[in-house]
């Protein structure tokens, strides 16, 4: 038989020393479990992988660059991910159009599905806002950590939105990247924001609502105390929104 190559060898070896990598990767996208749950009237995908107190979210239907990122992320961190399945920034309620990052509270609800469906009566809208009054307290069981644990919410931006938009309803902000305005992180706790504050990142935290209740998670995290984190990043930037969430692992307890 003829001896193998220097190059055959070398793949050999490589091979070898990939085994390891490679079993490791099958055996936990083996362990993540993925499911699809109807919460609130909303169509989700639940995946979970181990039992860690973090929680991730991708809310918006469109921003698909949050759902790639989301989804090779709990692959590799222990936690669970919730997906809202959809293809479109806003999802169908009892025939209505909602925003779902406008659901968690009643105004914030009302105003958003007044806006998107001008036609809709009263009635109707009363019906649909009373059903997610009746669904909000399961659906939040469902989504949000445990005590003291963390929720990571995965978004995507255009060119009219940036940190910009935010800093003048912030009550700190840290901007060391000011030449990338629209990949940054909302903090709606303190002690979070002050370890991003000697990060590499930009962030801005926002842990006293003011103004009007516009029902989004962040208003609602930020009046309950609870940790929350806005990864907001240019849409089409995988690897940057790979590289927040992967800090936040690792810089938050």
């Amino acid at each position: 038989m003829a001896p193998a190559s220097s190059s055959n060898r070398e793949i050999s070896r490589r091979s070898f020393l990939a085994a390891p990598a490679l079993l490791w990767l099958r055996q936990t996208r083996a362990f993540a479990e993925r499911r699809r749950l109807d919460l609130a009237g909303i169509p989700w995908i639940h995946i979970r992988n181990g039992g860690a107190p973090l929680r991730l979210l991708r809310i918006h239907g469109n921003e698909e660059t949050a759902r790639e990122a989301v989804e090779l992320f709990i692959e590799e961190t222990a936690g669970e991910a919730w997906i809202v399945e959809s293809q479109t920034r806003h999802v169908l309620l009892g025939g209505l159009r909602l925003d779902p990052n406008r659901m968690f509270s009643r105004e914030g609800a009302e105003k958003n599905l007044r806006m998107l469906n001008p036609d809709a009566g009263d009635g109707v809208l009363r019906a649909l806002l009373d059903q997610l009054d009746r669904d909000r307290d399961a659906l939040m069981k469902a989504l949000a950590p445990p005590p003291g644990g963390l929720w990571v919410a995965a978004h995507n931006n255009g060119p009219g939105y940036s940190i910009d938009t935010e800093a003048p309803i912030s009550q700190r902000v840290h901007r060391p990247q000011p030449e990338t305005p629209r990949d940054f992180l909302l903090f709606t706790d303190e002690g979070d924001f002050d370890k991003a504050a000697r990060g590499p990142y930009n962030a801005v935290l926002q842990n006293r609502p003011g103004g009007e209740d516009d029902g989004s998670l962040s208003r609602w995290c930020a009046a309950r105390g609870v940790r929350y984190v806005n990864v907001e990043v240019a849409h089409g930037k995988l690897d940057k929104q790979l590289e927040l969430l992967r800090w936040l692992a690792a810089a938050l307890p």
